[in-house]
Parts: structure tokens; sequence; C-alpha cells
């Protein structure tokens, strides 16, 4: 862990350079790695040396920038992938098979949601979805036996509602299994869960840690607390000899610390290849190096954004978490007390037609699928990115048929505000 403070550590951790070489972290755009004997590689492949061989396993820059995130989470091991999606599929399906069960709040993005329960269904794990706000009775009655995980989102995309991370970390460390947290809407600069008892956190770098709309991609951060070999039983992929490489014991070989993220490498990246590109690498740590400063503006212009529109008679309620009211205030205050995040959800009175009307007037904000980068954009979550949920699940999830999206970016305030304002005498 490093004993740099946040805004160092976004430029400095993760790479430094000896004498003569590069400042910048250096773009290794090859596939391969040269070795001059053929001892030397299958050292590699047994892991029992380090090194690189095959850039969909392992790269120099890749590295380097998950080093850094890790760092920024302040955890012990870490590893990019090709996009979010592939962060959260790898952090669950690493400890989950076919045959178990995972416990998750209803309130997470909606490919998330489709993820678990159609796709990782279909793969025969099962899933329980919890509400956020559940008490700790409710949330304890959702395990099962074969319970291997709790999964939540700091922030929820795009409810907005604000995980409890010491209750549901209470109640999965109580039966023995992890809690994976989704933490991509405050990045570590605004919360960091590992703090707050999470074990794995997962990020969708595409978003504000990239910050700019330049490259998708994912990361999983390890705590390298949770003690896989004190529930054995319930984590043999592990704690037990893998077969599918040589017979390792991941536990074993590489401690708390580096088991769960060397296993996902070993075993998750290499059959299913989500393997990030060193470019997209490359352009993600240019983006970490300036989150603070970014993050301070988005949450500043956020709540200047979330005010406006609490005040304006032709919006019909709003929610974002760092304003004072807001249901999840309490939480957002006691988890991230610097700042939330850059993203406000909102109604227009006169439901879908009147959202409609509403982002048909913007000029300065985009209509678009991304969210929480620089430049200010909108989009209605249930006919886009959450359109293959029912009514049920969308009520569910906290994503009301009339909720607008608002990803506020780090352009000037006034301007942003005046977009608002003439969009909205349009309705």
């Amino acid at each position: 862990m490093s004993d740099y403070k946040m805004n160092t550590d976004c430029i400095h951790a993760g790479y430094m350079p000896a004498n003569g070489e590069p400042r910048n972290i250096p773009i290794v755009q090859s596939t391969t790695f040269r070795y001059a004997t053929g001892e030397a590689m299958g050292a590699l492949f047994d892991l029992e040396a380090e090194g690189y061989f095959y850039t969909r396993l392992a790269n120099p820059t890749c590295d380097a920038v998950a080093a850094k995130i890790a760092a920024l989470e302040g955890g012990t091991a870490a590893m990019l992938t090709s996009s979010g999606q592939a962060a959260n599929f790898f952090a669950v399906f690493n400890i989950a098979a076919q045959g178990d069960h995972v416990v998750a709040s209803t309130a997470i993005y909606g490919g998330t949601f489709n993820l678990f329960s159609v796709t990782m269904r279909r793969m025969g794990v099962e899933f329980t979805f919890v509400d956020p706000d559940c008490s700790e009775e409710e949330l304890a009655a959702a395990f099962r036996s074969n319970t291997k995980a709790v999964f939540g989102e700091t922030i929820a995309n795009p409810a907005l509602t604000v995980l409890d991370i010491e209750k549901f970390a209470r109640a999965a460390h109580a039966h023995g299994v992890p809690l994976i947290v989704d933490n991509t809407f405050p990045t570590p600069v605004n919360c960091r869960p590992f703090q707050w008892g999470a074990d794995i956190v997962t990020h969708s770098t595409t978003k504000y840690m990239d910050g700019h709309a330049n490259a998708v991609g994912g990361a999983i951060v390890d705590s390298g607390r949770f003690d896989w070999k004190a529930h054995a039983d319930k984590f043999p992929g592990l704690t037990t000899p893998d077969e599918s490489y040589h017979g390792v014991n991941y536990t074993e070989r590489f401690g708390l610390a580096g088991a769960f993220i060397t296993k996902a490498t070993a075993q998750l990246m290499r059959d299913f290849g989500s393997s990030p590109a060193p470019m997209n690498a490359y352009l993600l740590n240019v983006g970490l190096e300036t989150l603070p400063l970014r993050m301070e503006r988005h949450c500043a212009n956020a709540r200047k954004a979330a005010e406006f529109l609490t005040a304006h008679p032709k919006v019909a309620w709003v929610k974002y978490p760092g304003l004072p009211g807001d249901a999840h205030y309490a939480l957002a205050q006691k988890y991230m007390p610097s700042g939330t995040c850059g993203v406000v959800s909102f109604g227009v009175k006169g439901g879908r037609e009147a959202a409609s009307k509403f982002m048909a007037g913007l000029r300065l904000a985009s209509i678009a699928t991304p969210v929480a980068d620089a430049k200010t954009c909108v989009l209605h979550p249930a006919s886009t990115t959450h359109r293959q949920m029912s009514d049920a699940e969308l009520a569910a999830a906290g994503v009301a048929p009339d909720l607008v999206r608002l990803s506020v970016g780090i352009e000037d305030a006034e301007d942003i505000l005046r977009d608002l304002e003439g969009a909205l005498a349009a309705v």
C-alpha cells in the first residue's frame, strides 16, 4: 500500500521509472515476448517466475495501471479487463460456479442485472436480489448454504441509492462469504469500500477513471483480507489444486494477498480472453492522473444542477445523494463526505413524453449511452440501458419510467444550468 496521498498516487503509483527510462508509462504494444530458453518460459507458465509471455494474460502497460488502481483503492492486487461488464463477471464467476448462489442488491446497473439474472443463471449460478435499504433480518434471510458472495454498487446506476457497505459486509462475513462492491460512480477519490468492510472492488474504468470517453475498460481489486482458507469448503477453486493449471493451489502459492487476482488471470482471462489493449490502459492512466481534479468539479457542478432542478416547477422529483434531504444523504455523508458523483437522476412532469421533449431541447448536453465523462450527457434508462427489465424489475431497481439520468460534466456550471433551463422551457 502506498504511503502517498490520493492526489499523488493518481500520478505516480504503479510505475516508477529507473534512471534514463521513460517518465510516462510506456505502451508495450506487443502480443508476445521473447525468451532465450524454453525452460525460462516454462517457469512463467507454471507461475513460478514473474514476467510476460502473452498479452492476453499479462502486459507491462496493463499491469502498471492495475497496480496504480490497487494503490488508489488500498488493495493488494488488481487486474484490468476489457470492460466493466467483464470485471463484474470475473469477480463473481471467480468464486461462484454452477450450483452456487449469490446475493445481490436490486439497485444495480441494468447490464449487470441482466448478466446476473439471465446469462449467469443460464450458467447455473442463482441470484437472490434484495432491496439495498432492507433490514439486516431481511438481508440475512436471503442467504443459502451455497451462497458464495454478496454484490452491490456503492452508488447505484442510475437509481443513485447508496449502499450501506458496513451492513452488507457484516451479513456477508457472518455467512463466510466476501462482499464485492462496484465502486464506479464515486471512484476511490470519494469512497474506498475496503475501509468499510468490502473485500473485492470492481470498476468500469470507462467512466470517471478514464474520464474522456476514450477507452472501454474495467478493473478488479482485491483487498487481500478475506480469509479463503478459513472457508476452504466454500471456495475449493482457491484452496485446492487447479488441475487446469498444473495443479497450482492459489492460496498456498500466492497467499491471501494474491490468490484471487492470480486465479482470475490464470483461469478466467485465459479462457474468456476479455483482455484490455495496452493502448487503452495507457489512455486510462492519462485519465487517472487528473481524477481528483475532475471529481471535485463533477461533484460541484452536479450539486448545482440538483439544486436548480429541485427548485424548477417543471421537475417532478430529483435524486442526488449529495443533496440534503435526499433519502440517502446520511449514508452518503458517512461513506462519501467529500462528494458523491456527477450523476443526477430526475423526472420531468408529464412522464416519458415530457422527458423526450426535454432531452430534444438540450443544446450543450448530448443524448448518449455513456455516463461519467467530461462532457454533460443525458439518457432515458427505461427505454435504453434498462429496456430489458420489466416494470416490476425497474421499480425494484429504483428506475422510474420517467427517470432522466443527467451526467453532469466539467463545463462551466452556468452554461450547464442555462442549457437545462432552455430545455425545460420547451416542455
